[in-house]
């Protein structure tokens, strides 16, 4: 239902934004005029900058009795910014030297109240936002129904939660991909596509954004973090031949991917301290003795990014993991498969024929025997 992400900035790249449209011949410097209902007379906002680590604070601007403020000043380079009223009630914009927008809402409810105008990127950016944002509380929602249920030891409903949860985020990734298509010129979109877009999952989409933002918009830093995001994933698109993976197994063997052609393998990168992976287990385990002796067969060969050898062969032996093919190299997110497989997140997983291509990703719970059944046969 969740997965463990590797330390990126998440938070911030939930937030941020760009524009990239500058014009030499106007007057230089940004300017924010706002009005906020439900909020008293000097009120301090907060306007913060977005950059490569952290959001850095920026300015400031006092609320006056009708709750009116404004912001002015200039930028060295387009920026991203959070406009903050309180940890609960912030937004973003996108500035450059030629921005000047206005802004409305409600102070107790920002983030689904406000308006904006005069920068199509914010204005994007607020639709979409919006939108995640609606189907962020449906998954969450969701998830804690998950938990509840199986805390509850109602497994017999946890297939059908799950299949709620997987629609939803594909109609939720549907509705995002159109949003950025229909932008996908703008600096704004390549933002979004590193936001809201799973390249490990939607890649063609994403390089596809990336090829356009290339070409429209070649000097913004969210078009380099594309690039370089999708380019150790270019070794993983479906039908390519699996890089190989030469670890060590928790006795110092060496055991390489390629020793297992002939079968269908999951590669399964996870680690004990992944929640989300340890719930996953019992479905790969399920998976591996349903079919490890059908057809060509099937086996799994697990990738752990520990970096402590005694949880990790304990989690092997508590999950009942059985399948012989368990390698590390004990560098946790630095594991040299994870890099060469781009993997950013666990569990992650990659289905390989006899041959040794990838066909297919990511297949979680029903999804795994579901693929097996249609291969295996």
């Amino acid at each position: 239902m969740t997965v463990f992400m590797k330390p990126l900035l998440v938070a911030a790249a939930l937030l941020g934004f760009c524009n990239a449209c500058q014009n030499a011949a106007a007057a230089p410097g940004y300017e924010i005029n706002g009005q906020l209902r439900n909020l008293p007379a000097g009120t301090v906002l907060h306007l913060s900058e977005l950059t490569s680590s952290q959001f850095v604070e920026r300015g400031t601007a006092k609320t006056d009795a009708q709750g009116r403020f404004t912001f002015r000043g200039t930028l060295p380079v387009v920026a991203v910014y959070q406009l903050k009223v309180d940890e609960s009630n912030q937004v973003l914009l996108v500035l450059d030297n030629q921005t000047k927008l206005t802004l409305s809402g409600d102070a107790k409810s920002l983030p689904a109240s406000y308006a904006v105008k005069g920068s199509k990127d914010s204005e994007f950016m607020r639709e979409l936002t919006q939108t995640m944002s609606a189907s962020g509380a449906q998954l969450q929602s969701l998830k804690m129904r998950y938990q509840a249920v199986g805390q509850a030891g109602r497994t017999d409903s946890l297939p059908l939660i799950e299949a709620q949860f997987t629609a939803l985020q594909r109609r939720a990734s549907g509705q995002a991909k159109g949003l950025i298509r229909r932008n996908a010129g703008s600096v704004a979109a390549g933002f979004a596509t590193l936001s809201f877009v799973s390249p490990d999952d939607d890649f063609a989409f994403a390089d596809s954004i990336a090829t356009i933002q290339g070409k429209a918009q070649p000097a913004s830093p969210f078009t380099k973090a594309l690039a370089e995001r999708l380019a150790p994933l270019r070794a993983t698109v479906l039908g390519t031949l699996a890089p190989d993976i030469k670890l060590a197994r928790p006795d110092g063997t060496v055991l390489a991917l390629s020793s297992l052609r002939g079968k269908y393998v999951l590669v399964d990168f996870w680690a004990s301290w992944c929640g989300p992976c340890r719930q996953e287990n019992p479905s790969v385990v399920k998976a591996y003795n349903q079919f490890k002796d059908k057809g060509k067969g099937f086996t799994v060969f697990s990738v752990s990014l520990d970096d402590n050898k005694e949880r990790w062969t304990k989690a092997i032996e508590a999950d009942g993991l059985v399948w012989p093919n368990h390698v590390s190299d004990l560098q946790k997110w630095n594991n040299a498969a994870a890099t060469a497989y781009g993997v950013q997140a666990i569990p992650q997983s990659f289905l390989l024929d006899p041959q040794g291509r990838i066909i297919a990703k990511n297949l979680r719970g029903a999804a795994l025997p579901a693929k097996l059944i249609e291969v295996l046969r």
